[in-house]
């Protein structure tokens, strides 16, 4: 007696994917600029930190280190192409790369959705003045078919591994995708047909993390009021709400109100990936409010008319009993 073992699409697609597994994603990656000061300083104005251990050697040399180091968040931003040399990457020889052909197959597929879900780094040493890095990119692990909100998809995991001049591991990371089909993703209230085109209910929002440090903040938020966290030492204000004050180290704080007005210092408007208890377009503003802290928001209003340096006032969402968050909403003439 013969037994058959009938093979299904899904089965095959699988095992298409799982054999790019342990093979290099694209080829090794080397930094076009060393670590460098001005990079640094661009970073760190833009992030709003004021270590003084990224861009002062004093500070620095005080604090045990052989000179300036980079911020640890900075690590893949070394490695980044410039915008000619990701053109020149989607097509030509370039483009024939195991991740290119692993995504061609999710492609012609159906998986064409993409979004990032986990960013995991490991730190050997920090980054010095001077380091040449280069990065190796391994698949690591291909997923069987999962259904998530998106649609069903794809888990693909690449490891990488950062080398500094010397051939010297500095990091790791390990970085995930999710490629999935937007066609087969089932309604949500945030995707309503054109027969229902109601607001989505802010209840199916996903919940932020409360911790002891910000408790505070949410728990004045629910009386909408908006506040920021002040250093009794140096009475400096700081926001997000953390333990100790970044510029003086100072555990003892208090809160201010703040006015709730500011202005837009840059913005983005997400199409997709769609998720449930959010209207989109979903226009997520940076605030740059006058007390001199920043804000992250979602926009109530027409996406269209944001725009940098837009005067904006605060709002409020409540999202049900426990939790109310501001939003920003343009700014009304004064009277």
């Amino acid at each position: 007696m013969t037994t058959t073992t009938t093979v299904t699409g899904e089965d095959t697609l699988l095992a298409a994917l799982r054999a790019f597994v342990g093979q290099e994603a694209t080829p090794v990656r080397h930094a076009q600029e060393p670590v460098n000061r001005a990079m640094i300083r661009h970073f760190v104005e833009a992030m709003g930190d004021e270590n003084p251990v990224y861009l002062d050697a004093e500070a620095a040399a005080a604090n045990g280190r052989d000179g300036i180091v980079a911020p640890p968040a900075m690590l893949s931003t070394w490695l980044m192409v410039g915008y000619k040399a990701h053109l020149a990457a989607r097509s030509g020889p370039a483009a024939d790369t195991a991740m290119a052909r692993l995504l061609a197959l999710l492609d012609e597929a159906g998986f064409t959705g993409v979004v990032a879900t986990n960013d995991e780094q490991t730190y050997h040493r920090e980054l010095r003045e001077g380091d040449q890095l280069s990065m190796r990119t391994v698949i690591v692990e291909i997923s069987p078919r999962k259904q998530t909100g998106l649609g069903p998809g794809y888990f693909i995991t690449t490891a990488r591994t950062y080398v500094d001049q010397h051939g010297e591991v500095v990091a790791e990371q390990r970085f995930r995708i999710l490629r999935f089909s937007p066609a087969a993703a089932k309604p949500s209230p945030a995707d309503p047909s054109p027969a229902d085109a109601s607001a989505a209910d802010p209840a199916q929002r996903p919940k932020p993390f409360v911790t002891r440090d910000n408790e505070f903040w949410f728990a004045a938020a629910r009386e909408r009021r908006l506040v920021i966290q002040a250093c009794d030492a140096c009475g400096r204000l700081r926001h997000p709400p953390s333990p100790a004050c970044p510029h003086c180290r100072s555990f003892d704080w208090h809160e201010v109100t703040a006015s709730g007005r500011g202005s837009v210092h840059s913005f983005v408007v997400s199409h997709h990936p769609k998720a449930p208890g959010f209207d989109y377009p979903l226009t997520v503003v940076l605030i740059d409010l006058e007390e001199g802290t920043r804000l992250v928001a979602d926009f109530a209003g027409d996406p269209a008319e944001v725009r940098i340096g837009m005067p904006v006032e605060i709002d409020w969402l409540t999202y049900d009993d426990e939790l109310t968050l501001p939003r920003a909403r343009a700014r009304r003439e004064e009277m």
